[in-house]
């Protein structure tokens, strides 16, 4: 189905099947899959391809030679119907990749709103990228990755499978993560390490000095203690009742599964 006001390039293929929403624009030499639904207001600048059981969201732009919900990489892979689900005001930029689910890995590739993924990232299979994220030039997530909430991770980096990226993180460029980053914090190098709390970015989001002061506090538990994370756990959820804000560090303890970066 394809609303009246939707534009469709001439030299555009949309297969029988794609839902098209209103003031969708579809330019020259894109191709959208019949299993594809597209919500309204979505821009496809050029060359763009959309296949699988693929569903976009509203005023996403996406740039030419992106590939959206293609057949993903694992070898495992045996052509099942699995998905890919982006929400609202992306911007997807030239050369982007978001691969399909695995049956293994729950099936679905997800994308929140409001982010920005650079020329060249690589979003792989199963994975989850919250809201307000910014993934930088030739960015990489292997499978299973999770990008929290306002997480920054810069160009040429390269992000181990089942790894967790933390809320309001920054990974410098040219890193690369092999364990779970905590929230809040500054990341770099090969493999990543820690290098302090991301106070600039908490500022600009507005966090109060009474908030940074608490993370802080908990940066220095988990990194100058000198203690083992089992013996500063409990400090830290004490520490949770009195800032919501450190709730985080508890939630990312309890889905944590590879150890933190040290």
């Amino acid at each position: 189905m394809i609303d009246k006001s939707a534009f469709i390039h001439p030299t555009a293929i949309v297969e029988e099947g794609a839902v098209i929403g209103a003031r969708v624009h579809i330019g020259p030499f894109c191709l959208v899959g019949p299993n594809v639904e597209i919500g309204e207001g979505t821009e496809l600048k050029s060359h763009v391809v959309v296949n699988g059981h693929t569903k976009i969201g509203c005023e996403n732009q996406i740039y030419q030679f992106a590939s959206i919900g293609e057949a993903n990489q694992d070898l495992k892979y045996a052509g099942e119907p699995t998905r890919v689900e982006i929400g609202d005001r992306n911007r997807i930029r030239e050369s982007v990749t978001v691969h399909r689910g695995t049956t293994q890995g729950g099936g679905l590739t997800r994308i929140g709103s409001d982010n920005l993924f650079m020329v060249n990232v690589h979003i792989a299979h199963d994975c989850t990228v919250g809201d307000r994220c910014i993934l930088a030039n030739n960015a990489t997530l292997a499978g299973h990755v999770s990008v929290d909430d306002f997480a920054i991770i810069g160009g040429m980096t390269a992000v181990h499978q089942f790894c967790i990226i933390g809320a309001h993180v920054m990974v410098g460029g040219c890193s690369g993560v092999a364990q779970d980053v905590p929230p809040y914090i500054i990341a770099q190098g090969n493999h990543a390490g820690p290098f302090g709390v991301n106070l600039e970015g908490l500022k600009r989001r507005g966090f109060s000095k009474e908030a940074m002061h608490a993370i802080r506090n908990v940066y220095k538990l988990l990194y100058r203690s000198g203690k083992t994370l089992d013996e500063v756990r409990p400090e830290i959820e004490t520490l949770a009742q009195q800032h919501a804000e450190l709730k985080r560090f508890t939630e990312f303890f309890a889905r944590s599964k590879r150890g933190m970066i040290r």
